[in-house]
């Protein structure tokens, strides 16, 4: 058996071309959709993914707004600038690149982005609608893993999924999802017990646990399907995956590959819902 890559280079740039056709409908009804992006310190990975983000929002119509700010910036100072932001009608979606130095309170600054700008989708209100199956923004990862498993025709209702990993950025967004969508889902961790047996069992495996290789081929269930959030850089500098993609692509029916799977999708899926909030902004209910 040969897994099918799922291309996510592919399926986001058909995505981004939506969200251009959508942006240019906001536009004829004079909104400019606009995402506010702030960056505190140096951070050189930090000012990669910012510099895509801002990049591929251009590419769509979408205004980005930088916000650049120094690493010494206090968290008093930063929650003056989202609340500036807040209150700004012109912005629709606020981005807080992380990780944030130390002397910020991470917490209180995510806690703070209005709920209705939260296009990251991190906020405790639009995690809870979420769970509800009422969301507002979902997170951008867990979105894109979706719009790949449908996709690749992956019939989920019923379907045994496990999830590798348990944050509110990946994990717990992504269980939510899974659960919405009739599989049957297991959540695991560092802490689980015989991490292969679950991954055997598992006819869905998304692995987001930030571990390189972590999950080994020879576990993947013959014919399964693997997401592969991971995106961790050995010492050679190649980029590889939570999975050993080699020996699990030999078992799997499909598989995103490291890189050019998830990592793509999470940026299209951003600017999907920065337009979706210019949508609501231009069509108050």
């Amino acid at each position: 058996m040969s897994a099918r890559r799922l291309d996510g280079k592919a399926r986001a740039a058909r995505l981004l071309g939506e969200v251009e056709r959508r942006v240019g409908a906001c536009k004829e009804r004079d909104v400019r959709p606009c995402l506010a992006v702030v960056l505190v310190g140096d951070d050189p990975a930090s000012q990669v993914y910012v510099r895509s983000k801002e990049r591929r929002a251009a590419e769509v119509g979408i205004e980005a707004r930088d916000h650049r700010l120094p690493a010494t910036t206090t968290t008093d100072e930063l929650l003056a600038l989202v609340a500036a932001l807040n209150a700004d009608r012109a912005v629709d979606g606020i981005l807080v690149q992380l990780p944030l130095p130390p002397q910020c309170d991470t917490q209180r600054i995510l806690l703070a982005v209005d709920p209705a700008k939260d296009v990251d989708g991190f906020h405790p209100d639009n995690l809870g609608r979420l769970m509800l199956g009422q969301p507002r923004f979902v997170a951008c990862t867990p979105q894109g893993c979706m719009v790949l498993l449908e996709d690749a025709g992956v019939p989920l209702a019923g379907l045994r999924a496990l999830v590798i990993g348990r944050s509110t950025i990946v994990g717990k967004p992504m269980v939510q999802l899974l659960v919405h969508a009739d599989a049957t889902v297991t959540a695991a961790h560092s802490r689980t017990r015989d991490l292969a047996a679950e991954v055997a069992r598992a006819d869905v495996v998304v692995a987001a646990i930030g571990r390189p290789e972590f999950v080994r081929g020879e576990w993947i269930k013959p014919g399964a399907v693997v997401i592969d959030v991971g995106m961790n850089r050995l010492a050679d500098g190649r980029l590889v995956g939570d999975v050993e993609f080699a020996a699990a692509e030999a078992r799997a029916a499909a598989i995103t590959p490291v890189p050019g799977g998830v990592g793509p999708m999470t940026i299209a899926c951003l600017l999907h819902n920065v337009v979706l909030s210019a949508e609501r902004r231009a069509s108050p209910t």
